[in-house]
């Protein structure tokens, strides 16, 4: 069934605030109505960035995690309430992102995110942007080499303590193994967050998405915001391609 990107009078009036904006305009909408994006992690990054993706308007937002809601997440996972706990965290998403838009589409994916499966999804049900919302390094992992591999824009977030990073990658651009060479990346996990700071890191992914997907502004691609709640500072690097990183040997099979 072919996708009607018009706007309608509610669509109109809901997103009149960013329609408004200057280089946006109806013409932005309707492309963010037409575009889909896979939020990897319905978490503490992945709640704010699925959350802004859908009041944005952007009009296929997937979810995948296969975790279940716990007591312990509802201090910064603000997709889910005291009520969801023991619910599917992308059941309880998607009823939370539905509820604030109507007209969402939500697939949901409920296995482990290898490279293997990740790049089938790309490949089969063509994600214009994949949204790195996970607390390992093995599935971060996993979903630069999907994304690399699959020539697929991603958004990587990590949070730790009181501080967050954020990276995004498109294709030709340094990958996350140009930035963490020995499979390292940072992560929140066993070691605790301040609720906020995912928060934060995760409003950034989504506001890069939108970004992206209007080709507005300067993607962080090659480089790598970092902020730390303490001190309250931001702080931008400039990530070189390791001239030995695998994206090399894809981005040169592309151009032959």
């Amino acid at each position: 069934m072919e996708w009607n990107n018009e706007l309608n009078s509610e669509e109109q009036e809901r997103y009149a605030r960013q329609i408004m904006l200057p280089d946006f305009g109806e013409a932005g909408q309707k492309k963010l109505k037409a575009a889909r994006v896979l939020v990897i992690g319905a978490g503490g990054l992945g709640s704010p960035a699925a959350f802004y993706l859908a009041a944005a308007g952007i009009g296929t937002v997937g979810l995948a995690d296969f975790d279940h809601v716990e007591l312990s997440n509802l201090q910064r996972q603000l997709l889910h309430t005291t009520a969801d706990l023991g619910r599917r965290k992308i059941d309880s998403g998607r009823e939370t992102l539905q509820a604030l838009n109507p007209a969402l589409q939500v697939p949901l994916y409920d296995e482990p995110v290898t490279e293997e499966y990740l790049a089938a999804i790309l490949r089969s049900e063509h994600y214009d942007m994949v949204v790195d919302a996970v607390d390992d390094a093995k599935t971060k992992f996993a979903i630069n080499d999907a994304c690399v591999q699959t020539k697929t824009a991603f958004v990587h977030g990590g949070i730790l303590k009181y501080q967050g990073q954020l990276m995004t990658y498109v294709p030709g651009s340094p990958c996350l193994r140009c930035l963490f060479p020995e499979a390292q990346a940072a992560r929140g996990g066993k070691n605790g967050v301040l609720g906020a700071v995912p928060g934060v890191i995760g409003s950034l992914q989504a506001t890069e998405v939108i970004k992206y997907l209007l080709g507005m502004g300067n993607l962080l691609a090659g480089r790598l915001l970092t902020y730390d709640s303490l001190p309250l500072s931001f702080r931008i690097l400039n990530i070189p391609k390791r001239a030995e990183c695998s994206c090399q040997d894809i981005d040169r099979s592309g151009r032959e």
